[in-house]
């Protein structure tokens, strides 16, 4: 294969594309290790190398630095490895490497996210911001089920009250107006109409 372009990624690493395509990017040190020069083709044992050993290792450790300092889920990983230009085999390699360990496991960031947000979020809003992420919804009821087993389950109306509190709502004072922009405000958070007209102790006709 043909080294056909370098491009500078940064001051350490540069892009390297092999005919005419981009292949994976290298640090400028590695360059000259390896003998890479635009015009030149790769030795097949150099390329070899690079692709099954070298950035396979360093997207593996990117992952488990990553990992280190928050949780991820499988699709949040694979996109900050992406936005790292790593080849989809090395990205494949690291994701199956720290699955095997559990450092990553979507049903348990799913579980972990609800118990922690039960108290100030709808379970809808919850469960929209997990396939945000990049969740699956069945994997996602799975982890409320098992929440719910465990006694966990989240009370959608002391949230609901607890979010009017803090606009100050006053169902002595409130005017039907304010009560349907209250209610547009809950429904765009997640929360169901049963609850809505609960809280805000609405007629149905009033919504």
């Amino acid at each position: 294969m043909l080294v056909t372009k370098i491009e500078e990624l940064d001051k350490k690493r540069a892009r390297i594309f092999l005919d005419m395509e981009f292949a994976f990017v290298l640090y400028k040190g590695e360059l000259r290790k390896y003998g890479l020069k635009e015009g030149e083709e790769i030795g097949t044992e150099e390329y070899s190398w690079i692709v099954g050993e070298l950035l396979p290792k360093r997207a593996k450790l990117r992952s488990m630095n990553l990992l280190k300092i928050r949780a991820y889920t499988e699709r949040q990983l694979r996109e900050k490895l992406q936005r790292g230009e790593y080849p989809e085999d090395s990205i494949e390699e690291a994701v199956a490497y720290v699955k095997s360990f559990g450092y990553i496991d979507d049903r348990q960031y799913a579980q972990d996210f609800i118990a922690y947000h039960m108290a100030d979020r709808s379970g809808r809003r919850m469960e929209q911001e997990l396939m945000a992420k990049g969740i699956r919804r069945d994997i996602i009821q799975q982890a409320m089920e098992n929440l719910a087993e465990e006694g966990e389950t989240p009370d959608e109306i002391s949230v609901a009250e607890k979010i009017l509190r803090k606009k100050n709502y006053d169902p002595e004072t409130a005017t039907i107006k304010e009560k349907q922009k209250l209610s547009a405000f809950l429904y765009r958070k997640g929360f169901q109409m049963d609850t809505i007209r609960s809280v805000l102790a609405l007629d149905i006709s009033a919504i």
